[in-house]
């Protein structure tokens, strides 16, 4: 039973099971009533059927409004001083009367808020913060979110769109809902949501208040009170509670699904290659042919191309021939039809004359997979061009968006205000479906296998007059989403620029999005924010899509650092090189000789203990990023401290970076290892270095000591051991010159024969596989063949032995 404090007095509570009925004398105590209540109990006041999960406090009110309804939680609630507690911690203070809490499944909650006054935008108070560290992820700029920590709520910035606080519990009467986790660190999860036609932002002010914005985008969508536009929740493991949230909004909600309930595209395990870096708006046939060419004589050929921004019909209706071009016009060009531009037309080449002769040309000489082209969601940056023939069945019209407050309280964009300015040819929302549709088909008929869709946030600014800026931005992800899914196969979508929560809690099928502002290869103070908050926008962004961490060039100063990264990533691999510019030693670690990737299960994230360090600012800690492969776990350790700073935040003149910085990594880093390690694991691990080549055996809490230069970094390859019998202990590394070596490692067995122990692995790939063996084995095949070579190292358990061949799964049995 959880009890609640106030003041100094205990309240009078009702606790009850689900499985037990009314009964008056199951328990007394002066000040306290307990009952136990049938799952499903009667509002009081309203005579309306609420459902209670599980085990539920329900606070009984006398004279406050508020007080008057009972508040359906199993762990959040606001007591009669004015504090909301969670797991019995004082989470708010100084919380007003107008906040109500009510209840969401599985002991969550969702706060909201009334007005006396109808608005279209409501900022309410949820009280004090004070006194918890916090990780944020709060929009920086109309298209993309960084995070950012803190310890008080004058630290959360406008538009933060995910908070997560590290709390400690208490151990005593209030904690009897849960069980203590080893040192009392538990995590709750403030996030505001959709509701309705509203959309609900953080933000914090200068005497520590956390504020909810609330808000439609249209003047004529009002309302007087929100209910369920904040959503929040605890639990003791930071990414089970990030993963159960979202689930539990997914089903409550219905507007988006949880990744798992969607379909992967088939590009995610393949190399790419994006035109746009090489090319930007440039872009032509003969610069695709010549990079893919250039691609070919290295012997890394990408298997997905995007033919990015520059291939499109469009128009600039602000600049005559003849005149200079006026800054910001270039964000204000109108798509002028659906069909190519002039260089994508007529071509010259004997190979081929026209843009379908070309796809098809491409993907038979260079064997692509997958041709994608871009476009915006609203057809282009400036939308569609009213006066254009071939689009006017789409019944466009220029409207002048409108930034919400949020948007300009931090960094304005230029796009975005260039935009504003000249205007957005919007589709008419009775034409959407029809012109994806109509632009898909096409697409398809040429051969294009899918779609990467830009700019889709600058909706969020035109929902004035059409309901508000929730419900344009639904009618346009549903009508892309359906589009994608009649014309192209496996769900072949690439989202970006959509970072608003609008289109986050909008995304029913979309599988991939971006998930950091563009990487920027002439911006040397920007590669260490790229991968650190490409990692901490993962948090919430994996458990709905997997998270695009974008191009990189392979022959750059930082070609390792994001290379690296992207290995652990879970992500797409795919460069933006210009023809002939490559570093197939880099390539090589990445892609395997048939272009395919070994791309980790989930979305790389921050270990646990970087979750509320800065590792780019504060000149002492290292981003440690974790995923997991089929049988192992890998952590990529990387120095981005002193490279660049996070945007709105001062850097201290008293913090020194120095050359190198120190920490400690170990197995424990990597979260669920033990699902994927099997029963014969006896709780140590194999750790291979990729970078130093260095194997050492750990026990799972053990640790490790690593140093690295700015802008360097190291990855570890965590192999659970398996115990084979009492003199054998084994565990495949997998391929040693990839970056996520154990992701080649599909499958892991043992026998005892008449012989004696055999360790049995299917690997994918081919190259250096290595292992690591307490004793040196007989001999060992590869497919049942003959014995093949390998070599082993008595002083660190290396084995080490060259796998021939194609790229196919390989059956590997080591005998001893």
């Amino acid at each position: 039973m959880l009890l609640i404090r106030e003041g100094l007095k205990l309240t009078k509570l009702f606790n009850y099971p689900r499985h037990r009925q009314l009964s008056n004398d199951s328990f007394e105590h002066p000040g306290i009533w307990a009952f136990n209540i049938p799952r499903h109990l009667w509002n009081l006041r309203s005579s309306r059927l609420v459902s209670c999960p599980n085990s539920i406090t329900c606070k009984v009110g006398e004279r406050n409004p508020r007080e008057m309804t009972i508040t359906t939680m199993s762990t959040t609630s606001i007591s009669q001083d004015g504090c909301l507690l969670v797991n019995g911690k004082v989470v708010f203070t100084q919380v007003p009367l107008n906040v109500v809490v009510s209840p969401a499944p599985f002991g969550s909650a969702f706060i909201g808020a009334t007005s006396p006054t109808s608005s279209s935008r409501h900022v309410f108070s949820l009280g004090v913060l004070e006194g918890y560290n916090f990780l944020s992820l709060f929009r920086f700029k109309i298209w993309w979110m960084i995070p950012r920590v803190g310890n008080s709520g004058s630290e959360v910035q406008v538009e933060t769109q995910m908070l997560l606080l590290e709390a400690k519990k208490e151990f005593g009467l209030l904690d009897e809902v849960t069980e203590p986790t080893t040192d009392g660190t538990f995590y709750i999860l403030v996030l505001p949501v959709l509701e309705g036609a509203f959309r609900a932002s953080l933000q914090g002010t200068a005497t520590n208040e956390l504020q909810f914005c609330v808000e439609s985008g249209d003047p004529d969508v009002q309302t007087t009170h929100v209910s369920e536009s904040v959503f929040i929740n605890s639990g003791e493991n930071p990414y089970e509670l990030m993963k159960n949230s979202i689930k539990i909004l997914a089903e409550h909600k219905g507007t988006f699904s949880h990744i798992e309930n969607k379909k992967m595209p088939a590009h995610l395990d393949w190399f790419g290659w994006c035109t746009w870096d090489a090319f930007y708006q440039d872009v032509n046939p003969e610069g695709i042919r010549a990079g893919l060419e250039s691609f070919a004589q290295g012997g890394c050929v990408p298997r997905f191309l995007i033919i990015d921004d520059g291939w499109q019909d469009t128009y600039n209706e602000f600049r005559k021939e003849g005149e200079e071009h006026i800054e910001g016009t270039q964000f204000a060009i109108r798509l002028r039809s659906i069909k190519e531009n002039e260089k994508f037309q007529s071509l010259s080449s004997d190979d081929y004359t026209t843009l379908p002769e070309f796809i098809k040309f491409i993907k038979e000489k260079y064997g692509l997979k997958y041709v994608y082209m871009w476009h915006a969601l609203v057809g282009y940056w400036g939308g569609l061009l009213p006066s254009s023939e071939s689009l006017k069945k789409y019944n466009p019209k220029v409207v002048y968006p409108v930034q919400s407050p949020g948007n300009v309280g931090n960094l304005r964009d230029v796009a975005m205000d260039s935009i504003e300015r000249y205007g957005i040819g919007a589709i008419d929302p009775d034409k959407i479906n029809d012109f994806y549709n109509d632009y898909h088909s096409y697409l398809a008929s040429i051969d294009v296998d899918g779609v990467k869709v830009d700019i889709q946030n600058v909706v969020e600014t035109i929902g004035s007059g059409y309901g508000g800026r929730v419900h344009l931005t639904g009618l346009h992800q549903k009508a892309l989403e359906e589009s994608v899914a009649k014309n192209f196969k496996n769900n072949n979508l690439i989202s970006c620029m959509s970072h608003n929560s609008d289109s986050i809690f909008s995304s029913k099928k979309s599988a991939v999005a971006r998930a950091s502002e563009d990487f920027m290869p002439h911006e040397p103070t920007l590669q260490t924010l790229h991968i650190a908050s490409v990692s901490f926008n993962s948090l919430l962004l994996g458990e709905i899509v997997v998270p695009d961490w974008d191009m990189f060039h392979s022959k750059h100063d930082t070609a390792d650092f994001h290379a690296a990264s992207r290995a652990i990533g879970g992500c797409a691999v795919y460069v933006s090189d210009k023809p002939g510019n490559h570093d197939f030693k880099v390539l090589n670690k990445l892609v395997l000789p048939d272009g395919s990737i070994l791309r980790a299960r989930y979305a790389g994230r921050p270990t646990r203990d970087c979750l509320f360090k800065d590792p780019v600012m504060d000149g002492k800690s290292l981003m440690k990023i974790w995923n997991l492969n089929k049988l192992s776990g890998i952590i990529g350790v990387f120095n981005c401290q002193g490279a660049g700073n996070w945007p709105l935040k001062d850097s201290s003149v008293d913090t020194i970076v120095p050359e190198v910085i120190s920490g400690q990594v170990s197995p424990n880093d990597v979260e669920f290892l033990e699902e994927v390690a099997g029963d014969n694991w006896h709780g140590h691990c194999a750790v291979y270095a990729f970078n130093s080549g260095t194997l050492t055996k750990v026990p799972n809490n053990g640790k490790m000591e690593v140093s690295l230069g700015i802008l360097t970094c190291e990855l570890y390859t965590i192999c659970p051991i398996m115990v084979c019998d009492e003199a054998v202990e084994f565990a495949p590394i997998g391929l040693l010159d990839m970056y996520n070596s154990g992701g080649a490692v599909d499958a892991l067995s043992s026998a005892i024969g008449p012989d004696g122990c055999i360790a049995k692995i299917k690997v994918h790939g081919c190259g250096r596989f290595g292992a690591y063996s307490s004793t040196k084995p007989r001999y060992c095949t590869v497919d049942n063949t003959k014995k093949e070579e390998f070599t082993y190292s008595q002083e660190d358990g290396l084995l080490t032995m060259m796998l021939e061949g194609g790229c196919q799964l390989k059956n590997i049995e080591f005998v001893y």
